[in-house]
């Protein structure tokens, strides 16, 4: 470069970073390039993922110590998705990060779902399993594993206590295979499922504790989900889960949470499918009110494991190097839009699920609104443990995210099963059923999707756009699935040796998708400097907030509510 060059002012375009791994990678510092580095375990973290079954968000506030041990000292994640709200196609997502489409396991059960659907050669254990990961299973895999070949490891399991299907729905009474020998387990109360899990998880990180591999543990408890046996007070007609006999009738007095959706008075809104169902009964929902009270006592055990973990952790000298992921595989309905009891529907109970993420460099007590799924856990897992995915990842890492508030992607997230296809944005989405049935919600001014705006000759637009939007996501792969609006930041400065900056920075947004911007957030080190709510969007940084080297953030609001950032580090010259 020439003196000229150097001295002289340059435009500097930064396009907007694809939603996924240009954003992980430019701020997670993810090794990607050399997989023979990515084959050392030394010094990687260590992650511990902590899966419930069909709990709701709103549950998590009988868990004490998951707010107080991992919410607190972590970041909670306040739109979290399952792609597809069904146990084992949003497993399948979780160990291979990709949609159902992608990984194909459609259900729980054959010939299009289940445990022998999924290719798992070619799984998140695998790959950390090659990158020097010690990897342990302990409770619910896959829906069906175990039927067939009862003693199976699945590939890239150091150790394995997998339940046995169908015991597996058994909170006293069932079969684990541990490590290829099946052991049963009785109906005494140091039997009850989820404390032999956290027995277990406690037993492998002491005994690992001294071991040089990096340690990735999954915990997959049962509850809340329903399950045997059947209690004294379980309602008829409903199925629920067994709480632990110290926790039983513990939270009796909870009342059941009623929101405008629950027994939705007028459904003509609505697919077939809600239409038909009828108003609930006192009687059903007396009966929906005991399996919810239920399966909150359920949650108490898991709850209490949590902590048994964290402690363990702690005392072993692993927590400080350590990430706890906590989420579920799906929601569930309690009587929302006349539904008793289940998941799979589009509706938010079904599809919103917990996610919390504690570990080295996350912020304490943050909360995220970005919208985020279950085929961003495989990327997350694999940031953090600073490996290459052995499959294209249809989701991003979220430890970008959990560090930076700032960090908005503008993507869109798919929610599909083999009836609907729905696409989800901060305030709308817009479904499309396999009868030819639609349904579009305003979630600013309906979160509780009331009413559907599909016929609304008013939404018309909408419609339209998002119909296109979904088109596209619904065989989306990799790249394709993380699109953001297509922005770009430009930067003005003028320019000294090694990059440093010796004037002013006049920034810009542009790019195709700039004249659906309405405005603009530009940042310093975190503080807002300007807002620019009318095109063209510019600001101009003062050289003395560049001092030491400072990330500014363009954080873009779309007119349909997306915001995607544009990042850049500037650092002035001495």
């Amino acid at each position: 470069m020439t003196p000229a060059m150097r001295t002289g002012y340059r435009w500097i375009i930064v396009p907007a970073l694809a939603a996924g791994v240009a954003v992980a990678a430019a701020f997670s510092g993810s090794a990607t390039k050399s997989e023979a580095g990515a084959q050392q375990a030394v010094s990687r973290p260590n992650v511990v993922v902590i899966m419930t079954d069909d709990q709701t968000v709103e549950s998590l506030r009988v868990m004490g110590n998951v707010r107080s041990l991992l919410a607190n000292q972590g970041v909670t994640f306040d739109n979290s998705f399952a792609s597809y709200p069904l146990c084992c196609p949003s497993r399948s997502t979780y160990l291979t990060g990709q949609y159902a489409h992608n990984h194909r396991v459609m259900g729980n059960a054959p010939p299009n779902g289940g445990y022998d659907r999924l290719d798992h050669t070619n799984t998140l254990p695998v790959w950390l399993q090659r990158a020097g990961y010690a990897t342990v299973h302990i409770g619910k895999y896959l829906n069906g594993y175990g039927r067939v070949r009862q003693t199976e490891i699945p590939p890239g399991w150091v150790e394995w206590y997998g339940s046995i299907d169908p015991s597996t729905y058994q909170y006293f009474n069932y079969t684990l295979n541990e490590n290829g020998k099946l052991v049963k387990y009785g109906a005494t109360a140091a039997d009850y499922q989820a404390d032999v899990y956290t027995r277990r998880a406690v037993e492998v990180i002491r005994r690992l504790a001294a071991d040089p591999r990096p340690l990735f543990l999954s915990v997959a408890y049962l509850a809340p989900h329903s399950g045997g046996p059947r209690d004294s007070d379980d309602p008829p007609n409903l199925a629920t889960p067994s709480p632990a006999p110290r926790h039983r009738n513990l939270l009796s007095s909870q009342p059941l949470p009623t929101p405008p959706s629950f027994n939705e008075a007028d459904v003509s809104d609505k697919p077939s499918g809600i239409r038909t169902r009828p108003l609930l009964t006192q009687g059903r929902i007396n009966a929906i009110k005991e399996g919810y009270q239920q399966r909150l006592e359920s949650l108490i055990a898991v709850d209490e494991g949590v902590a048994e973990i964290v402690k363990t952790l702690e005392a072993t000298g692993k927590l400080g190097r350590t990430y706890i992921l906590f989420t579920a595989d799906n929601g569930f309905f309690h009587g929302e839009h006349r539904v008793p009891a289940g998941k799979v529907l589009v509706y938010e109970p079904s599809v919103r699920v917990p996610l919390i993420i504690r570990g080295p460099g996350i912020p304490h007590a943050g909360r995220r609104p970005q919208l985020v799924a279950n085929i961003d856990l495989a990327a997350t897992i694999s940031d953090a443990a600073r490996i290459r995915p052995g499959r294209t990842p249809d989701g991003r890492s979220l430890l970008p995210i959990a560090r930076d508030r700032l960090l908005f992607s503008g993507r869109d997230l798919l929610l599909e099963t083999p009836t609907y296809s729905a696409i989800r944005t901060p305030t709308w989405v817009y479904v499309e059923h396999a009868n030819g049935e639609k349904e579009l919600y305003d979630l600013q001014g309906d979160p509780h999707q009331l009413t559907s705006q599909h016929a609304n000759p008013a939404f018309e637009r909408v419609r339209v756009e998002l119909a296109a939007r979904l088109m596209r996501l619904r065989g989306c792969s990799g790249a394709t699935c993380r699109q953001a609006p297509e922005l770009r930041l430009v930067a003005r400065y003028r320019r000294g040796a090694r990059g440093c900056v010796r004037s002013r920075v006049r920034l810009a947004v542009g790019g195709p998708s700039v004249r659906r911007v309405a405005q603009v957030h530009f940042y310093v080190g975190g503080r807002l400097v300007r807002r620019d709510a009318r095109g063209p969007f510019t600001a101009v940084i003062p050289r003395r907030l560049l001092r030491g080297g400072a990330y500014t953030h363009a954080v873009a609001t779309l007119d349909d509510s997306r915001r995607h950032t544009l990042p850049r580090r500037f650092r002035a010259c001495r």
